[in-house]
């Protein structure tokens, strides 16, 4: 079968050489996917693309019209995949459900212990040989209240981290998980009982039309004063602009993300040279209480494995005519 890569980062491309043996003829171009790049696509069984692509109704027709049958994602989400329209054309898309809880919710935690210790402060003294430690006072993270938004498997492993450092807990999710409520003492609420009571919240959910700037000024004004935002989920889920007010008031005391909701032409390119025209990037990125990441959370050599291998198996299924359990279009 012959696959075309977009997206493809150099980090990536061994993982995914290994995964496929030669089986697949892969093809790695470094551009992503849009309407404009769809006709790339030219002579390809299928695609890969990855959480930056844009799989619209209108590209989605012009890759029909070039002969494409199969979308896989390298990716948990796929809200940058318009499914309507590629089960309308008969096009298969399915994508990696699960490739390492682990790495995102580690990085989430790794986010809230270097904003409440502040660390990257911390060490820009010792660099500097300056030993003062006026200003670089945290909180213990034990007895303190934690609130998670989203309980599913990225979920689940911050509630067990959290748990481990002596937090309490809250949760709010459509599906409630039993173990973790008997396993962690997690007590499931309302949103906005979870807001009113956490003195840390973590977002953990999937980008939807529920989901999608969840957190606005509504619900920033019924949080704690203080409070530590962390989010590893996707960008769109918080409006950056009622943040960022949160953050000047003091409502909001840090912000840790990983995800930005603008990041789609930003995040993995080099902009050292030509800063973004993005005002809202700019203002966070000027805060000394906001920590970004360039959405590098699953960046662990087991997450890149999992990834590589899910990719490769979809194809290998589609190949042989078979569906796999990964499709998101049956």
């Amino acid at each position: 079968m012959k696959v075309l890569i977009y997206s493809a980062k150099d980090f990536e491309i061994p993982y995914l050489e290994k995964a496929n043996n030669r089986k697949h003829k892969l093809s790695f171009i470094k551009e992503s996917l849009s309407s404009k790049t769809a006709i790339k696509a030219v002579g390809f069984d299928s695609i890969s693309i990855f959480s930056g692509d844009e799989a619209s109704f209108i590209t989605i027709e012009k890759l029909k019209d070039l002969g494409v049958k199969h979308i896989t994602l390298r990716s948990v989400g796929y809200d940058n995949v318009n499914l309507r329209a590629a089960k309308r054309l008969n096009i298969r898309v399915a994508n990696v459900p699960e490739y390492s809880p682990n790495a995102i919710a580690e990085h989430a935690v790794c986010l809230l212990l270097t904003l409440n210790r502040k660390i990257i402060e911390s060490n820009r003294r010792v660099k500097l040989f300056n030993f003062d430690v006026n200003d670089l006072i945290g909180q213990d993270l034990q007895n303190k209240t934690v609130g998670i938004i989203g309980t599913g498997k990225i979920g689940s492993v911050m509630t067990k981290i959290m748990h481990g450092f002596g937090c309490s807990l809250l949760g709010y999710d459509i599906n409630e998980n039993a173990g973790l409520v008997n396993k962690f003492n997690l007590k499931y609420t309302t949103l906005k009982d979870l807001c009113k009571q956490s003195d840390i919240i973590s977002f953990h959910v999937p980008l939807n039309s529920e989901t999608h700037q969840l957190i606005d000024e509504d619900l920033i004004s019924k949080m704690k004063d203080g409070v530590i935002i962390i989010n590893t989920a996707r960008g769109a889920i918080i409006n950056t602009e009622h943040v960022i007010d949160g953050l000047k008031n003091g409502k909001i005391s840090a912000l840790g993300i990983d995800v930005y909701e603008n990041e789609s032409e930003i995040f993995f390119n080099d902009f050292s040279q030509n800063i973004p025209d993005d005002d809202l990037l700019i203002k966070l990125n000027a805060m000394p209480n906001v920590l970004i990441t360039g959405h590098h959370a699953f960046l662990t050599e087991e997450a890149l494995t999992n990834i590589a291998e899910t990719t490769i198996y979809n194809l290998d299924c589609w190949n042989e005519g078979k569906e796999t359990e990964n499709e998101l279009t049956t």
